[in-house]
């Protein structure tokens, strides 16, 4: 456990709470969840916050996928097949990401997350549509191919060297990919999420930069918030959530944006 203070703990963990259910609401937990670490630790190398970041969104995003694949529409196998995929490209990509130092994470960090903002400002009706059924529909070999090599192999890399959105990209790419429903691309989003956590935590564990205690104490709160977000999703719809990670996402990029020009 790094040497920090009890309201800095305290902080984290609500973080970690909170990023759990955005991300199993929306997608994106990883946008509050990172940079609230790098704000928390800004003296731990950039190696094991993101380590530690993986071990944390990974008991979320499972207890997530869990709550979704009881209630939502699913084709486990087909998602399966790309998180397998994921899981190699972001092995790949946490193996590149041992290098990277605070001053470069925080920039990157900076244009995603705007990037993501005006998508979701953009188009006020992502996440709020109502979800049909897609298992049904066929889906053409060359778009299966396509998500197995570039959502989960691209996603899964990107994932493993940065992280922040993963969840909302995949929910992005699986929809116009697969032409999937948004709840049914949420839930197939998670178990995706799952293999790209596992394989960037295996790459961050092999190489220890990863802050055990401190990830346990927070994964339970993550633990938490995924669950709730994910019967929030279910029954609720995300257009609170909407307004939520708008203003989450502002203020973090006000806060990095000031931290890095004082750097």
């Amino acid at each position: 456990m790094p040497d920090i203070t009890l309201t800095t703990l305290i902080l984290l963990c609500l973080a970690a709470a909170a990023a759990g259910w955005i991300d199993a609401v929306v997608g994106g937990g990883g946008l509050l969840l990172l940079p609230a670490l790098l704000l928390g630790l800004p003296h731990v190398p950039a190696a094991y916050v993101l380590g530690t970041n993986k071990a944390v969104a990974i008991v979320g995003t499972s207890g997530a996928a869990v709550t979704f694949l009881r209630k939502a529409p699913v084709r486990v196998g087909l998602a399966v097949r790309i998180g397998l995929m994921a899981l190699a490209g972001s092995m790949t990509g946490a193996f590149f990401a041992a290098g990277i130092s605070s001053e470069v994470l925080r920039p990157v960090i900076m244009v995603v997350l705007l990037g993501v903002a005006a998508f979701v400002m953009l188009r006020p009706s992502f996440g709020t549509a109502a979800a049909g059924d897609g298992t049904d529909r066929p889906v053409a070999r060359a778009r299966i191919i396509t998500a197995i090599v570039l959502v989960g192999g691209g996603i899964g890399f990107y994932d493993g060297l940065f992280g922040p959105g993963t969840g909302t990209f995949l929910v992005l790419a699986l929809t116009a990919v697969l032409h999937l429903d948004l709840v049914t691309a949420s839930a197939t989003a998670k178990i995706v999420n799952v293999c790209t956590n596992a394989g960037a935590l295996a790459m961050f564990a092999y190489q220890g930069t990863v802050l055990w205690q401190l990830a346990a104490v927070m994964a339970v709160f993550n633990l938490a918030g995924g669950m709730i977000g994910a019967k929030m999703a279910l029954s609720r719809g995300s257009g609170f959530v909407r307004a939520v990670l708008l203003t989450v996402v502002f203020s973090l990029v006000a806060k990095l944006g000031f931290d890095q020009w004082n750097a």
